[in-house]
């Protein structure tokens, strides 16, 4: 959680507005990024002061089961990696509807069609690779070969909701499925924590291959690390990280405020500076960025995957012995 302390001095010498209004915010956004993003929008809105709480998507859901299970919820405002989570807290009533949302210009599949979550951006998973000790493979099970045991870094559902997101697509995937996750355990392939680690695994060669999101891989090469990123010909999985309004928050409006920062043109060019691609579509995508319109889409009946999200999670750790 941070906090923005300014001296008694520093008020009284300043002309400056100061915050009226604490906002909490839960987010599973890379540090840096949620960072960035809370000072653009306290920039914006010099009223309202954010404090943020940053964990994986997984972990964030079990503190907000515990906060709500205790009825002290902290948060105002999600702004999470994938709908999967959302979706089983609109299921339980905790979310609150935003009607008047600012989603002209928002294709309808990148917001929730009750209206209490809003997807930020895109965020595809694909296959990056080291180039330095591995070659480019053009199919997901392409990377299921003896040559790969112990070589294939992979976020774990259990805690990254990209990965969880990932894997809710590639099992409804009939040239996934499954028995590409069986295929991952014979090779002795572990699963475990987020993106981050996955990247630095397959950046400094401890793994020749990771199944990883595509701003990760692709800011990792732009900053001059041996890596690449693929697209493969069978799919990628996408997350549009979407922000949604805890429904006991106890200030609406500068929650609201939060929310139409982010899908606003100003909101979105950030998104497209931080490495990510837009979904507002007058605003560009980064450079060196594979356009969607180019990539076979991975999706998901939502409702569904909210229902047997349990199961899922349990067969998963089964297979993997977690």
């Amino acid at each position: 959680m941070r906090f923005l302390p300014m001296t008694l001095a520093a008020l009284l010498c300043s002309g400056a507005a100061y915050a009226e209004t604490d906002l909490t915010l839960y987010t599973s956004q890379p540090p840096e990024q949620a960072q960035q993003t809370v000072d653009a929008f306290e920039a914006a809105h010099p009223d309202i002061k954010v404090n943020w709480t940053r964990n994986g998507t997984s972990a964030l859901m079990n503190v907000m089961r515990a906060e709500i299970e205790a009825g002290q919820v902290q948060a105002d405002v999600l702004l999470v990696a994938d709908v999967i989570n959302l979706g089983a807290l609109k299921a339980g009533g905790h979310l609150m509807a935003y009607p008047d949302a600012p989603v002209g210009g928002y294709d309808s599949a990148a917001y929730d069609k009750d209206m209490m979550f809003f997807g930020t951006k895109a965020i595809t998973t694909g296959i990056a690779y080291n180039p330095q000790i591995a070659e480019p493979v053009t199919h997901w099970n392409d990377l299921l070969t003896e040559e790969n045991r112990g070589q294939i870094a992979v976020p774990s559902p259990l805690y990254s909701g990209a990965a969880l997101n990932h894997l809710q697509a590639a099992i409804n995937s009939p040239d996934i499925g499954w028995a590409f996750y069986e295929g991952l355990n014979d090779l002795d392939i572990v699963p475990e924590g987020g993106n981050g680690p996955a990247t630095k695994a397959v950046a400094s060669g401890m793994a020749k291959y990771a199944i990883i999101v595509d701003a990760n891989a692709l800011r990792a090469k732009a900053d001059g690390s041996p890596v690449d990123f693929i697209v493969p010909e069978d799919g990628v999985s996408f997350v549009t990280e979407p922000v949604a309004i805890m429904a006991g928050t106890q200030h609406e409006q500068a929650a609201k405020t939060f929310v139409d920062f982010l899908l606003s043109p100003e909101g979105q060019s950030l998104v497209s500076q931080q490495g990510n691609l837009p979904l507002l579509a007058d605003v560009p995508a980064p450079e060196g960025f594979p356009a969607l319109s180019s990539m076979k889409l991975l999706s998901f009946d939502v409702d569904q995957a909210v229902e047997n999200n349990e199961d899922v999670r349990a067969k998963f750790a089964d297979i993997f012995g977690l």
